[in-house]
């Protein structure tokens, strides 16, 4: 069991069935009262994102999460499969529980999955990923009083914004959390 005034990010636990991970934690404390803790979590069977508030002292249970080392191999149709490293075993992970994550993957990468006993919960993606720009329009004069950006088609079918000096065939680094554009590779 976890006291809740222990929970900061990257903590995984169980409650009302469902598995968390804490993305965020705030402690609170007022005049006499007792503290409260509330944290964001994300639920690692759905992929949302909610607040949950627990008064000081509650306990959570503890979830065991096993991180495995995985290769993407292809997308399938409707289901992704992945490669275990060691072992060569080959799982499939539908590809419903992977709509964010499908934006940055490509053959050959490799990720980790997060295991919850033997129920594959969802990917875990390094912060940034290299993408190679498949079509970037050319860049339009005028109108540069901020900072003029065009969208771009990364080589997963991803369409982000980038700055106007960024060609068709360079690679940049997207970031796999906001999806922005973080710079050259």
């Amino acid at each position: 069991m976890i006291n809740v005034n222990d929970l900061k990010p990257g903590v995984t636990f169980q409650l009302e069935g469902n598995i968390y991970v804490v993305l965020e934690a705030q402690h609170s404390k007022q005049g006499r009262g007792q503290a409260n803790v509330k944290a964001k979590v994300k639920d690692l069977r759905t992929g949302s994102t909610t607040i949950k508030s627990f008064t000081g002292g509650e306990k959570v249970e503890k979830a065991m999460i096993d991180k495995v080392g995985m290769d993407y191999l292809y997308n399938a149709g409707e289901s992704v499969v992945l490669m275990d490293q060691e072992t060569f075993e080959q799982i499939e992970i539908p590809v419903t529980t992977l709509n964010w994550e499908l934006n940055f993957l490509k053959e050959g990468q490799k990720v980790i999955v997060r295991k919850f006993e033997s129920e594959v919960l969802d990917l875990e993606l390094p912060a940034n990923v290299a993408l190679q720009v498949t079509e970037a329009p050319d860049a339009v004069k005028g109108n540069t009083a901020q900072a003029a950006q065009k969208k771009v088609t990364l080589e997963t079918g991803f369409v982000i914004e980038t700055p106007l000096f960024i060609k068709e065939g360079e690679v940049v680094l997207v970031s796999t959390e906001t999806g922005k554009y973080v710079g050259r590779a």
